[in-house]
């Protein structure tokens, strides 16, 4: 800067050269004003936007569309996408420890035949998986405590189990005991006589269970419920530890006034901004987010307009949520599904439709644990 150095050695100069330099000086150190500011400001307008990332998505789908739930039958699937224009790359289902017909028990099996079939379809399977008996009449099951999972009651079941998932081979997410921060399960602590401190012992053992026979192709989804008004159990309590855990979850639903559970109408930030930042700042800091369950009921408000404010807001908001599964199916009468409202089915549509949400291309996947695409 010529000026500057004029004015550390001014026998360099006459005086009128002194001048001259004194006023180049101030030129120099005066901040841009007018018309340069403005061209300064106009080659930088604006913070170099961030591309949003690719997002796994899919759903649950129940019996209204064939008679069957997917993938039992896989017709329901196919229905379903076409609906919405577009395949998922993920399907979810679920199935209980044990199931009970009357005065006949059993142990589920791996559902090996459901799994192939949706990985067969491009989609990876995505499978929430709950220690108990079903049907469920209420949260209370003495033989299905979180003692009997801690003390290895259930290792033999567990473990055979397991060593099916091994020999399938192929990625999957297992979302294991879910919602436990509620008291609506008979793993959550608040419920069935357990205790604190023994939810995250009987994780960690079931998922030890699966390391010590090799089945490391689940790739283990640990999911809370949505609390937006802070009246359930304390989740950083109930974390495994990250060693433990691969993705972080939640589930949470808008219900609205619907005749069986009547609130008031929520939009999808007062659903889960709570919980998320739990999530990403204090619980899971470094897991990816899965909604594994989530759906608005049209009670109350406008069902399509609360999904187009989601996917505009997913992006900018909550870059840490990637993947989606949409509950469609009715439960205890309340109209979940999307396809039962033209406007709501095009709002889905038109949001699912953008190249970041990732249709049914993972028949050859072999990673594990599965992560996001970045």
């Amino acid at each position: 800067m010529p000026a500057l150095l004029a004015i550390r050695h001014p026998k360099r100069f006459p005086a009128a050269g002194l001048l001259v330099a004194l006023l180049l000086a101030l030129l120099v150190c005066a901040p841009a004003t007018g018309a340069a500011a403005a061209g300064k400001n106009k080659r930088h307008p604006h913070p170099r936007k961030v591309k949003p990332k690719p997002v796994y998505w899919g759903a649950w789908i129940g019996d209204q569309l064939t008679g069957e739930a997917a993938p039992w039958d896989m017709n329901a699937a196919y229905k379903f996408e076409e609906i919405l224009g577009k395949g998922m790359s993920l399907l979810q289902f679920s199935s209980p420890f044990q199931y009970c017909d009357g005065s006949t028990c059993y142990l589920y099996e791996f559902p090996e035949e459901a799994m192939q079939d949706i990985r067969n379809h491009g989609s990876i399977p995505f499978f929430s998986w709950g220690a108990e008996v079903a049907p469920r009449v209420n949260e209370v099951q003495p033989d299905y405590q979180l003692a009997d999972l801690i003390e290895g009651r259930h290792d033999a079941y567990i473990r055979q189990f397991a060593g099916e998932v091994r020999a399938w081979g192929h990625p999957f997410f297992l979302r294991f005991n879910w919602e436990m921060n509620g008291d609506w399960f008979p793993w959550s602590e608040g419920a069935n006589g357990n205790v604190p401190g023994q939810y995250v012992a009987a994780w960690r053992h079931v998922r030890d269970v699966f390391n010590s026979v090799g089945a490391t192709n689940a790739t283990w989804v640990w999911c809370p419920f949505a609390d937006a008004k802070g009246r359930l159990a304390d989740i950083r309590s109930l974390y495994p530890g990250d060693e433990y855990v691969d993705w972080a979850c939640m589930d949470g639903y808008n219900w609205g006034k619907s005749p069986v559970n009547a609130q008031r109408w929520k939009s999808f930030g007062q659903l889960f901004d709570k919980t998320y930042e739990q999530l990403t700042k204090k619980v899971a800091r470094r897991k990816p987010i899965m909604l594994a369950e989530f759906a608005s009921s049209p009670h109350g408000g406008h069902k399509a307009l609360w999904i187009k404010n989601m996917f505009e807001k997913l992006p900018r908001k909550y870059p840490r949520i990637r993947g989606l599964i949409w509950f469609d199916s009715f439960d205890r009468g309340v109209n979940w599904p999307l396809e039962t409202s033209a406007t709501a089915t095009r709002a889905f549509s038109r949001g699912i439709g953008k190249r970041r949400y990732l249709d049914n291309r993972f028949s050859e996947l072999a990673e594990s644990p599965i992560r996001p695409l970045p």
